[in-house]
């Protein structure tokens, strides 16, 4: 059996194997293909990338004339869809999407580098739609059946239309893109709540090499910001109050800037943008940073844009958001979203299936956290990680999104962080305080990711001290477990083993040990994951909220005088340019929409129990608490969104924050936690 599940390190795999390993996980691209699409094996900080963003591929088989790949990803036989997932959604609808309707519209819209020439133009997507030339090799009337929102016939016409439905951020308010209050709400309620983080050290400062990236001093200066807030303390006081946060990409994207600016249709900053807590618990943006480091023999280039009110600066300060809000799309994607939940988690799920018996309770309790997660993974670098894919066509960092998902992996990323405590702590966005709700004061009250997070957080917990505490009722049973233990040797050494000798792995020793790790493993594959991706329709539907790619450099960066009275003629034009291009824009808009989709078998955080859960009445009783718990997080989340008080998730045009609520109908609801990572 477990050499069955393990493999023998020979031979091509086959779809109905069930071998557990990592070595079918290398580069990147098809090479195959083209010489142009081939990325580096991945590694550790001896290399560029980390084992965990892998796209995987099968094992050579070599003849006698030549050496042949598989066609696709490998899956192990036991984590492929069910026939009913497969049936009623998964595979076949994303499918369909990227092999389909993707290549259809890329027909349909000829000239690939074809911008949006008005915001009228944008709206006509939800409208009238794009025609469609015919589907090649498709089932036309399935697909419309499979992808009702998408695909639409006209009621005179056999043609195939891709009409957008309105994403409910633009249907309660046309205009909640354009306002600063919204681009501040969104980093404590929108899609990416994981990157905002408070301002403890002051003057901002980069940790880089100043002989390669320039001067490292920030260019927002306690002036600056003084000028803003002067009526109500100064930068010092401000500072002690725990009142200004950051969203900073500055170290991070600094160094991709220069190979990306070589990439044609894309550029990069690195940026810094500021923000003020003000009384209302609310953030208001101050200051945007854009950095370019020393390029082609040209000196660093920095510039700071704050709100103001005459034309010019207005407009710069409108393409200096979006410049941010393509670096958060692209974080939230790249390392929130992928790296921290999607690939994260492969470790934990070869590892369980490798050195845990399926008998054994925790690969009982960890099971359906599990599900069709590798599948979608597999499915995602077919067509959306892989080189010359979808999000390499669409991202600001090209070619790079990978080689920059992997840096924030080394960088970034720490077990012990995952837990959203500690992620909260390490922000600066808790402290730890006993007599508080969950242990923890947060540093803004109004934080409704965290404040419906941590009650799902407390409720995962403690369904899982519930049954931990059963199976290991003497401590030393864990340190005596060698399943147990063999099972998170690996996880550190072989499966996150880039980072195997990282101070900051927990020890398991105790069932308390046991219990931080288990929750924090369901905590990535439930609410961390709900949180980053059934929200991205709603809130990158209407694209100009959160562009993706930002086209040009901002038109203060060494202009033409052509470049510069073109500016001053028409702004909106040069954001239009700024923005993705239509080709772009629809094929993310397509994509995001199936992949904020529940579908009709979709299996929630306790509303399914597991067969082997019911069979033990301890554990049954366990499991019914939970679920009670949960029902009651629905009822919590109602009430705050109708509190008048939270600003951040009530009022005019406000879309209420949901993303944490437990329960879902099918479709693109905006709620609902599944147990795993299967979309």
């Amino acid at each position: 059996e477990l050499v069955i599940l393990r493999g023998n390190g020979q031979g091509e795999r086959k779809s109905f194997e069930r071998v557990y390993d990592y070595d079918v996980y290398n580069d990147l691209g098809d090479p195959d293909r083209s010489a142009d699409l081939k990325r580096p094996v991945l590694g550790g900080k001896d290399h560029r990338f980390p084992r965990r963003c892998r796209t995987g591929r099968g094992r050579t088989k070599t003849d006698s004339s030549s050496e042949k790949r598989s066609s696709s990803v490998y899956v192990p036989r036991d984590e492929s869809f069910s026939e009913v997932k497969q049936l009623t959604f998964s595979a076949k609808a994303v499918y369909s999407v990227l092999h389909a309707v993707v290549p259809s519209l890329e027909t349909a819209i000829i000239d690939a580098d074809l911008g949006f020439p008005y915001f009228t133009a944008i709206d006509s997507l939800f409208n009238e739609g794009v025609n469609l030339p015919p589907l090649k090799n498709q089932n036309t009337q399935f697909l419309r059946t499979l992808l009702p929102r998408l695909l639409k016939a006209l009621s005179d016409s056999e043609e195939n239309v891709l009409r957008f439905e309105t994403p409910e951020t633009m249907d309660r308010d046309k205009f909640f893109w354009f306002r600063d209050a919204e681009f501040g709400r969104q980093t404590l309620a929108g899609l990416n709540p994981y990157s905002i983080q408070l301002i403890t050290e002051w003057p901002l400062k980069s940790k880089l090499d100043p002989k390669i990236y320039g001067p490292p001093e920030s260019a927002i200066t306690t002036e600056m910001i003084q000028r803003e807030i002067g009526g109500l303390m100064s930068v010092k006081e401000a500072i002690k109050q725990k009142k200004l946060f950051i969203l900073d990409y500055h170290d991070l994207l600094l160094p991709f800037v220069s190979k990306v600016r070589e990439i044609k249709g894309t550029t990069l900053y690195g940026s810094r943008t500021v923000f003020f807590l003000t009384p209302d618990e609310t953030l208001r943006p101050l200051a945007i940073e854009l950095t370019r480091p020393p390029i082609d023999g040209k000196p660093q280039w920095k510039e700071v844009r704050m709100p103001c009110w005459d034309a010019t600066g207005i407009w710069l300060w409108r393409l200096a958001k979006a410049h941010v809000l393509a670096h958060d799309s692209g974080y939230h994607q790249l390392v929130s979203h992928w790296l921290r939940t999607h690939c994260a988690a492969e470790p934990y799920i070869i590892a369980t299936n490798r050195q845990l018996s399926v008998v054994h309770p925790i690969y009982r309790l960890l099971h359906p956290h599990f599900r069709y997660t590798m599948e979608i993974n597999a499915l995602a670098r077919e067509a959306l990680i892989n080189g010359g894919g979808i999000i390499e066509s669409s991202f600001s960092p090209g070619k790079y999104s990978m080689e920059l998902s992997s840096a924030a992996y080394d960088l970034q990323w720490q077990f012990n962080l995952e837990a959203l405590p500690a992620d909260l702590i390490n922000r600066g966005m808790a402290v730890e305080d006993p007599t508080a709700p969950h242990g923890l004061k947060l540093t803004i009250e109004d934080y409704p990711f965290a404040n419906d997070g941590l009650v799902l957080w407390d409720s995962i917990k403690e369904w899982v001290s519930d049954y931990v505490n059963h199976y290991y009722p003497n401590p030393r049973l864990v340190e005596s477990d060698q399943e147990l233990q063999a099972w998170w040797t690996e996880i550190r050494t072989v499966g996150h083993g880039d980072k195997k000798d990282e101070p900051w792995w927990p020890v398991l020793k105790t069932p308390k040990d046991l219990i931080e790790i288990i929750t924090t493993i369901a905590w990535v594959t439930s609410g961390h994951h709900a949180a980053v991706n059934f929200g991205q329709y709603s809130y990158t539907g209407y694209f100009p909220n959160r562009p993706t790619i930002a086209r040009t450099n901002m038109p203060t960066e060494e202009p033409s005088e052509e470049s510069w009275a073109n500016f001053l003629r028409k702004p909106e034009g040069v954001l239009l340019e700024c923005f993705p291009t239509q080709i772009q824009a629809t094929r993310m808009m397509a994509v995001m929409d199936i992949l904020s989709n529940h579908s009709s078998d979709e299996e929630y955080l306790g509303d399914t129990v597991e067969s082997a859960w019911v069979e033990n009445p301890h554990i049954k009783g366990a499991f019914e608490r939970f679920k009670g718990r949960l029902m009651k997080l629905e009822g919590i989340i109602d009430e705050r969104n109708a509190n008048k008080n939270l600003l951040n998730r009530n009022g005019a045009g406000i879309v209420p924050y949901e993303l944490l609520k437990p329960f879902s109908p099918p479709g693109v609801t905006g709620k609902g936690v599944p147990y795993s990572i299967s979309i």
